[in-house]
């Protein structure tokens, strides 16, 4: 048997570029497989992706994508290699592109990527960095992959640590807000349940906005009247250094990132 790209790794993030991949129309499901060592794992692969070829061992591949812990890409893209991959895109945070490259040898074109979690649901924000030998094609050929499940930036892999701190990270920052809205909620009233759904809703509501306009600072105008309610509780965020503890908290990321890196 031998595929086009295979999937090394059948996690949830594994799990969700396959779907991605077919769903976009570039990639042929029969041209797809993916390794998976968990037996109860391939079989709900097998269900998920009936098409594609899920097996526990790494197939012959043009190409092969990296979904593994960190601790485990040196064998994934030896093994890659070793099975026919001329191409290799990792998403595995903090392996760097020398790490990369010293695991898949002379001749083979390393990708260094960084999804964040809403990749799972079709929304992610990855960035893609190409090794030395990776050329403009190689890049387009990630991109595609990385583009099933949302938008993909071309970066140097110097700006991978900060795009980290911001987007791979960031998940969890809004998380944390709608945990501490919500909270708020009920403090002031409301029941539990509402205030979940009415916080899922104003961040869903107020991304769409974002994401038509892309100006920030104009929406948050457009919503506060002077003297009015928004005003008063912007102030708070103002009056506590919102600005400073949020650039505190993605330089921590970043640095992390960095040291990881």
């Amino acid at each position: 048997m031998s595929v086009d790209v295979v999937m090394i790794g059948g996690g949830n993030m594994g799990a969700a570029l396959l779907g991605g991949m077919i769903e976009s129309g570039r990639f042929a499901p029969d041209s797809l497989a993916v390794v998976e060592r968990l037996d109860a794992r391939r079989d709900e692969l097998g269900t998920m992706f009936p098409d594609v070829h899920v097996v526990r061992e790494v197939p012959s591949a043009a190409a092969a994508v990296i979904a593994v812990k960190p601790n485990d890409v040196a064998v994934a893209v030896t093994s890659a290699v070793a099975a026919g991959a001329t191409r290799i895109l990792s998403i595995a945070a903090g392996v760097t592109l020398g790490s990369l490259s010293a695991a898949a040898g002379d001749g083979v074109a390393v990708v260094r990527a960084m999804p964040n979690t809403p990749a799972l649901v079709g929304k992610g924000a990855s960035a893609i960095a190409g090794g030395v030998g990776a050329s403009a094609a190689d890049l387009d050929w990630a991109a595609s992959v990385l583009g099933s499940v949302g938008i993909v930036e071309r970066l140097e892999e110097a700006q991978l640590d900060a795009f980290t701190g911001v987007a791979g990270s960031g998940p969890a920052y809004v998380f944390l807000l709608a945990e501490a809205l919500t909270a708020a909620a009920v403090a002031e009233g409301l029941g539990a349940d509402v205030a979940e759904r009415v916080v899922a809703q104003l961040l869903l509501g107020s991304a769409m906005l974002l994401d038509r306009d892309r100006d920030a600072t104009q929406l948050r105008v457009n919503v506060t009247s002077p003297g009015g309610t928004t005003a008063a509780g912007l102030a708070r965020f103002e009056a506590a250094g919102f600005d400073a503890i949020v650039a505190d908290v993605v330089n921590a990321a970043t640095q992390r990132s960095r040291e990881l890196g």
